[in-house]
């Protein structure tokens, strides 16, 4: 039996230095070690400590961004007073751990994603998963969409497309994770949407590969020019007509470099305001998992991609709560 499933902040008895020994859980959350625990709860938070194939250099530090968000959430609670809501007074969390990674091999590594993240899924609870670099994406959505042929809708908020067939003999990088779903058998590409897209990082081949696929592009330029509400209304529109699932995956680059100094540096993006607002109204529409990816905590001290990451995850179970509190009514 798992203990109280809130975070421990909510406890003052309880002592900090429990806390900041090691490293925590997520929100210093129950960690769950079996899966058999997993019916006992809604929410279960997975890491990926991964990183393929790097587009520039040799390693961006990403493989500490589980540990890194973990560290940072234990501040957090899960009341937010924008909704007036606390996700933990709906939902119950708890922490699965990180899946095992073997550094260099992809196969070895999106098949115990795929295991880990299955187990979650079938347990019926709402998987947030912290990476990592962008290229998980792939096996996380392709596992959720074996148990929902054709119907999964996907909001990937990004700077980029990451719909390359490949990078230069890899095809499983951070580039390509789009155009792998783009093919997958039980994905309909109809059915993801890009927001936020933007800049000089980005190339013909990937906005030629969405329009041939039926994928829906939403720049950052229509978001400034129209508005987050109208954007995420289009993207939801779009993810949720015919489909059974809504997944919502986040590159730390959708945001303005200004409001992410440790990830990719991409000028011209999202404020952190629009982007927890869409998140936030993903899960009220009803979408069920979220990845946050391609954070590196070495690069500066002040750890404000982590604590994004942590906003990010916290906005959108909000969302998700309130989306179960009208269910209930």
């Amino acid at each position: 039996m798992l203990k109280d499933s809130k975070p421990t902040i909510y406890d003052p008895n309880f002592l900090p230095t429990n806390i900041y020994s090691g490293v925590p859980s997520f929100l210093n959350l129950p960690v769950v070690e079996e899966k058999e625990d997993l019916k006992d709860i809604d929410v279960a938070v997975m890491g990926v400590p991964w990183e393929g194939g790097c587009t520039i250099g040799g390693y961006s530090s990403c493989t500490e961004g589980p540990k890194s968000i973990r560290s940072a959430s234990i501040r957090y609670t899960g009341y937010l007073p924008d909704f007036d809501i606390d996700s933990f007074e709906h939902l119950r969390g708890g922490d699965y751990g990180d899946v095992p990674v073997q550094n260099g091999n992809y196969q070895f590594t999106f098949e115990q994603i795929r295991k880990k993240y299955g187990e979650i899924v079938d347990a019926h609870a709402v998987p947030i998963v912290l990476g990592g670099d962008h290229s998980i994406a792939y096996p996380l959505i392709s596992e959720m969409a074996k148990r929902h042929p054709g119907k999964v809708g996907v909001l990937h908020f990004d700077a980029h497309l990451d719909n390359y067939s490949h990078f230069g003999d890899d095809d499983l990088s951070r580039c390509s994770p789009f155009y792998k779903l783009y093919n997958d058998p039980n994905m309909d590409p109809t059915k993801i949407v890009h927001i936020g897209i933007r800049g000089p990082r980005n190339h013909h081949e990937e906005r030629n590969n969405a329009r041939k696929y039926g994928a829906t592009v939403i720049p950052c330029m229509e978001i400034k020019k129209n508005g987050w509400e109208a954007a995420i209304k289009k993207a939801i529109a779009v993810a949720s007509k015919d489909t059974e699932v809504m997944y919502v995956t986040i590159c730390a680059d959708s945001l303005d470099a200004s409001c992410m100094p440790q990830g990719p540096q991409d000028m011209a993006g999202l404020t952190s305001f629009e982007l927890l607002m869409m998140v936030h109204e993903a899960g009220l529409a009803g979408a069920s998992s979220l990845d946050f990816v391609e954070i590196y905590p070495e690069n500066g001290t002040l750890q404000t991609a982590s604590h994004v990451g942590c906003w990010a995850a916290l906005y959108f179970l909000n969302g998700v709560a309130e989306h179960r509190m009208k269910q209930e009514k």
